[in-house]
């Protein structure tokens, strides 16, 4: 049954984003591929066929979606070196928008990914911010204690992930969603594109063998964005006693990516 209820809900991600293309076709009134809106820089003319480009927007690049949410509030942030917006930062992009960063959360490699797979890393502080590093990956709790989850209300996730269910970087964000469980905190997602969200593949975990390199009864090749599987885990009672996030999780989606994006 829960193997149907995936797939089920996967499916229905796929018909979003094929909806999506859909209703941009259709409002144009072309059935060429294109969305032929003016506004769209992506559509490429290649011979008598055109086809739409678009450039993918990260959820760390829709400022305006996030900054005013967190602003008068404090921030942790969980990201690496894939947090990047152009060539800036994410963490960097906060701060110069004024947004009050108390806490970086590391995940494994570090959070300027600089340590190998499997080496365990410390906490610290950022040289370059001076902001502290509570590290999630240093071989003792994968949660955070109390004393560093009292220093923010809210928790910001923006890392670039492979959609592998043995990748850790799902793992620490489940593990930071049930600490705000927990601790009453606020969750909040800058979505990425999955570069294998095109398909899925591989049997579904089986949850007595659930580690740190599997987490969640999904299958090998997922297909989600962090952003659609926090979503998913939260809704499907795959948290801490089962419990929701509910209105305390929100998620900054891409634009211009659908599961068809390559």
């Amino acid at each position: 049954m829960m193997h149907n209820k995936f797939f089920l809900r996967l499916a229905a991600i796929a018909v979003l984003a094929l909806t999506t293309q859909c209703i941009a076709r259709a409002d144009s009134g072309k059935t060429d591929g294109c969305c032929h809106n003016d506004k769209c820089t992506g559509c490429k003319s290649s011979g008598t066929t055109s086809k739409c480009a678009a450039e993918v927007t990260v959820g760390a690049a829709r400022t305006a979606e996030y900054i005013p949410f967190l602003k008068g509030k404090r921030v942790a942030i969980m990201s690496n070196h894939t947090g990047m917006v152009g060539n800036k930062h994410t963490l960097d992009l906060m701060l110069e928008q004024g947004v009050d960063v108390t806490t970086i959360f590391s995940p494994e490699h570090g959070f300027r990914g600089d340590a190998d797979a499997g080496e365990k890393v410390k906490s610290g502080v950022d040289s370059k911010t001076g902001i502290p590093i509570a590290s999630l990956y240093d071989g003792k709790s994968p949660m955070p204690s109390a004393e560093t989850m009292a220093k923010f209300d809210v928790i910001v996730i923006d890392i670039q992930d492979v959609g592998l269910r043995y990748y850790t970087y799902y793992v620490t964000m489940i593990n930071l969603m049930d600490a705000a469980l927990v601790y009453g905190k606020e969750v909040l997602v800058l979505d990425r594109p999955n570069p294998n969200g095109m398909y899925v593949d591989g049997p579904i975990l089986d949850m007595k063998y659930k580690s740190g390199v599997g987490r969640l009864p999904i299958p090998v090749v997922h297909g989600m964005t962090l952003g659609e599987l926090a979503l998913m885990a939260d809704g499907e009672g795959w948290l801490k006693e089962g419990k929701p996030l509910g209105k305390r999780l929100k998620v900054v989606a891409c634009e211009n990516y659908t599961h068809q994006t390559r």
